[in-house]
């Protein structure tokens, strides 16, 4: 992509911030937040690609894809996606950019607003209302969002101030950054995927030892070989119906929940 004359505003950049609402709207399980994010710099990447509408059609079009992070601190990358897009960074770089980010801010984001906002000022208002204050929730609402607006706010200008001074020192490192995000991201994945995937057989035999009787569970047995196996046959066999057979999260969902009823009630997974 060729270096461009930057045409987008602090106006522009100011928008896009109060357009981060629109982020978690039709969030869906097959791409999350992506139908949101295109719809929150849409007015920015018309801009920048007025005179090209076929170069626009690709941007936009690569900005549906998968994305999930915390909403408040997410201005920072929209803002730095768009200083990148609008000076004419490659779209490689502006895409390494944003899935580096994405967990990083997503920790963030949600260590602010859910673990430290929300208990502190619940605790305080609600204390507040049991004394007999009774616009206590009214209060409590209003400084969660005059707070994350501001959050928001500071993102963005940090995203902008970022994309706009040391756009083409950031991009020497993409390579690098991406990299990084995506091992420790492989890596935090795989450790949730196994923990969270539970696959466990209910079959069991029966064997006598010295003329003691004893039930063997199957899953046990399993598990003195491979810790985890079947959980992550699960995982790999789901990963196969999505880039092999470009089945959609819809289908798979169906599938594993038809699968999970049917084995249970047959005896062969436990419910």
């Amino acid at each position: 992509m060729a270096s461009r004359t930057p045409v987008l505003t602090k106006k522009d950049y100011a928008v896009s911030v109060l357009r981060s609402y629109y982020l978690q709207n039709a969030q869906n399980y097959g791409n999350m937040q992506g139908t949101g994010m295109l719809k929150t710099i849409w007015p920015q990447l018309r801009k920048i690609y007025k005179d090209d509408e076929s170069e626009f059609r690709r941007v936009a079009v690569s900005n549906l894809e998968f994305y999930n992070t915390n909403p408040q601190p997410y201005p920072f990358v929209s803002s730095l996606m768009l200083a990148m897009y609008d000076s004419g960074q490659d779209e490689d770089d502006v895409r390494a950019v944003k899935m580096a980010l994405m967990g990083p801010l997503a920790g963030i984001g949600d260590a602010l607003s859910q673990f430290a906002l929300a208990p502190l000022f619940s605790t305080i208002f609600a204390s507040l209302a049991l004394e007999g204050m009774t616009f206590a929730p009214l209060i409590f609402i209003a400084c969660l969002v005059a707070i994350t607006f501001g959050v928001r706010c500071l993102m963005g200008y940090l995203g902008w101030k970022v994309g706009t001074s040391i756009i083409d020192t950031l991009s020497d490192q993409m390579a690098a950054i991406a990299d990084i995000a995506t091992t420790i991201g492989l890596t935090v994945i795989a450790g949730l995927s196994v923990s969270f995937v539970k696959v466990n057989l209910a079959l069991q035999y029966t064997t006598s030892i010295k003329g003691k009787t004893q039930v063997v569970a199957i899953q046990s047995f399993l598990d003195k070989i491979m810790p985890y196996m079947l959980p992550v046959i699960l995982i790999y066999f789901v990963y196969w119906l999505i880039t092999k057979k470009k089945w959609t999260v819809y289908k798979i969902i169906l599938l594993l929940l038809v699968l999970g009823i049917a084995l249970s009630a047959i005896g062969l997974l436990k419910p």
